[in-house]
């Protein structure tokens, strides 16, 4: 009766059981799994250490190391393995094992490195703040995406030179095929080099608030990418703006202001006219004296013009607060305080009015 290829399957690995170097291969994959158990039990150990320091590179290097540790483990284990299987077995060694070994521990590096600078920069943002300490969450994502730029591009190279490509050949294409690239992308590489130049001078950052009175842009920035910025509006709704627009308009940051100004202008009636020099002064020393006025800035309390229709003063001061509500709130005070100088002297605020004088 002919053997079926199920049955030389089965002698075959009935035989390989006899044989030293198939159990030397289960030993190195049993080592492996306890090597890989070990160190996943190790790294929560060292991790909870890592935790009780004030560094940010420890706590970011374990959580980085779990899985790419894993990966590289596997890795250098089953590479073993099947050279131990080539050794004795006769079995052939095909040469993609040692390429795929060197691109997957390549990889692997990359991936340690990349979780490592995303790690150290949440870490870094999440101790400052719980430091109550001011950070830069601009600078913060610009030097965490050159440095996962740096890597991928490091990690690219490694991994074309040990696949047989010639780096001299694909610098020389990358530089013919920049030109044509250069040409059919020249709005991608503007607002890439607008990315840049705004994490550069930092004109804002995330979380604060700006404006554009040359296109009609305001709102909260959430999102600086090397493409375009996401500013959220007043209204919720999200605003793409491509960063090379920042190179050629005018941008207000109210977030950076030290102060908020109140300037009003309120008339009285022409009948009051005598009784202008005292409200004017009272409205002065009522500023002068308000806790929520700066003084040290500049503060203006006048008699401005004779209206159509009113005697107008005008008040020019700044507040403490830069808060929008609370400075709402302080102006609302100011601004009904000037009311009640103004009935406390017996004069009325001007209203828009024409007398109609008839001839007889």
């Amino acid at each position: 009766m002919p053997h079926t290829p199920l049955l030389n399957n089965q002698t075959q690995l009935v035989g390989y059981l006899g044989e030293p170097w198939f159990w030397q291969v289960i030993t190195v994959i049993f080592i492996i799994v306890a090597v890989n158990i070990g160190a996943y039990y190790l790294l929560r150990q060292i991790e909870k250490i890592a935790a009780r320091t004030q560094s940010i590179w420890d706590d970011a290097f374990i959580k980085a190391a779990r899985l790419p540790v894993t990966m590289l483990l596997w890795t250098l284990g089953a590479a073993i393995a099947l050279r131990i299987v080539h050794q004795h077995s006769g079995i052939p060694y095909f040469d993609w094992v040692a390429t795929s070994r060197n691109v997957l521990v390549i990889s692997a590096l990359a991936w340690l490195l990349i979780r490592l600078i995303d790690n150290a920069a949440a870490n870094l943002v999440t101790l400052r703040l719980a430091n109550e300490e001011t950070v830069d969450r601009t600078t913060v994502d610009a030097l965490s995406k050159l440095g996962r730029i740096c890597v991928v591009v490091v990690a690219s190279l490694s991994l074309l030179q040990t696949l047989g490509v010639s780096l001299a050949g694909v610098l020389a294409f990358g530089g013919i095929g920049g030109i044509a690239v250069g040409f059919a992308a020249k709005d991608l590489f503007a607002n890439l080099l607008g990315g840049l130049t705004i994490y550069m001078d930092r004109p804002f950052s995330v979380g604060e608030w700006i404006r554009s009175p040359d296109k009609n842009i305001e709102g909260t920035v959430e999102h600086i990418g090397w493409r375009n910025t996401c500013i959220r509006a007043f209204n919720k709704n999200p605003i793409y703006v491509p960063n090379a627009l920042f190179t050629s308009i005018v941008v207000e940051n109210p977030s950076r202001m030290t102060h908020r100004r109140i300037k009003e202008t309120i008339g009285l009636r022409y009948q009051d006219l005598g009784k202008m020099a005292a409200i004017v002064a009272d409205v002065k020393t009522m500023l002068q004296t308000h806790p929520e006025i700066d003084h040290e800035a500049t503060l203006i309390v006048n008699f401005n013009s004779f209206g159509e229709s009113s005697l107008d003063f005008f008040i020019y001061s700044f507040t403490k607060t830069t808060v929008w509500a609370t400075y709402h709130e302080v102006k609302q005070e100011v601004l009904l305080k000037i009311a009640d100088i103004i009935a406390t002297h017996g004069a009325e605020i001007a209203y828009p009015t024409r007398s109609l004088h008839i001839e007889p």
